[in-house]
């Protein structure tokens, strides 16, 4: 998979695996910066190399130091940071069975299914737990998407008093949602009743419209990774960046999804139409994250 997500970040043209070896080795030899955990009774301890090769996306490297300060490498990451705050939601740090990686999970009511991505600051992770425990913080998210498939779509037409009474049903079934967490059986049954309601009107719509007039936006799972969703949302700003090494040109779309809000990126040579502000983005995405351990 992490070979697939490096053309998201502008190397779409890797052929092999020594194309791939030699981006890494570069990332080694010269790194934007460089990280090494608190020192520990272990041998080898937890290190991390990281070179930038566009604006707030690049590759990561980690591995481990040993005593004599040889640098043994352990896996690649490619990354794209989010410049946004997502929300501010309680999120448990767990670790990967298969590296030394770290997920993000939260339950956001907006999404409506547990929210899982890749912990793109795990050095700020690792310095926190020095001194504290506890696998659970409440702080402010910025989530950010790789995407290596993507389309462009035509928004809805909608007038004013149709997006503010949007905004108004979405803030009353959060409130529903929450307070049928809570085990309130009004809100339950509530809920129940205006799914089925949602249900008899796309059934009855969809046999004169298009879905994607019907439906606006969406976010859920996608495939068998944990970590990857399928999404369409509204596009609110764009930036074309450039790959200082293979000079491909990069989108990165500044997406409003389920009122959710969150940066993506993805090659140029990936994205299917012309991006835009109020056009839709719809795709899939590889989820990342940064967590403000600093506000803790």
């Amino acid at each position: 998979m992490m070979h697939d997500y490096l053309r998201a970040i502008g190397f779409s043209n890797l052929k092999n695996n020594k194309d791939v070896r030699d981006v890494i080795n570069l990332v080694m030899l010269r790194p934007t910066s460089e990280y090494i955990a608190p020192s520990s009774d272990e041998e080898a301890v937890f290190g991390e190399k990281v070179k930038e090769f566009a604006s707030r996306m690049g590759i990561a490297v980690r591995g481990e130091y040993e005593e004599n300060g040889n640098f043994h490498f352990g896996y690649y990451l490619p990354y794209f940071k989010g410049k946004h705050s997502t929300f501010k939601e309680e999120v448990t740090i767990e670790k990967q069975s298969d590296k030394d990686a770290y997920s993000g999970i939260c339950d956001n009511v907006k999404v409506g299914v547990s929210l899982i991505f890749q912990l793109l600051n795990m050095s700020d992770y690792l310095d926190y737990m020095e001194f504290h425990k506890g696998p659970s913080f409440f702080t402010p998210i910025s989530l950010s998407g790789l995407s290596i498939s993507g389309k462009i779509i035509l928004p809805v037409l909608k007038t004013n008093e149709e997006v503010i009474r949007k905004k108004a049903e979405s803030a009353s079934r959060d409130y529903m949602i929450a307070a049928a967490r809570e085990g309130d059986q009004d809100a339950i049954e509530s809920l129940t009743l205006e799914d089925i309601d949602l249900y008899a009107s796309i059934s009855r719509r969809s046999k004169k419209e298009d879905i994607l007039t019907i439906v606006e936006s969406y976010f859920m799972p996608y495939g068998i990774a944990c970590d990857q969703y399928s999404i369409m949302g509204d596009i609110l700003s764009v930036e074309r960046v450039q790959n200082i090494l293979t000079e491909e040109y990069v989108y990165i779309l500044t997406l409003e999804c389920n009122d959710l809000i969150f940066d993506i990126c993805i090659n140029k040579a990936d994205l299917f139409g012309e991006p835009a502000p109020g056009r839709r983005f719809r795709g899939t995405v590889w989820m990342q994250g940064l967590v403000d351990f600093m506000n803790l």
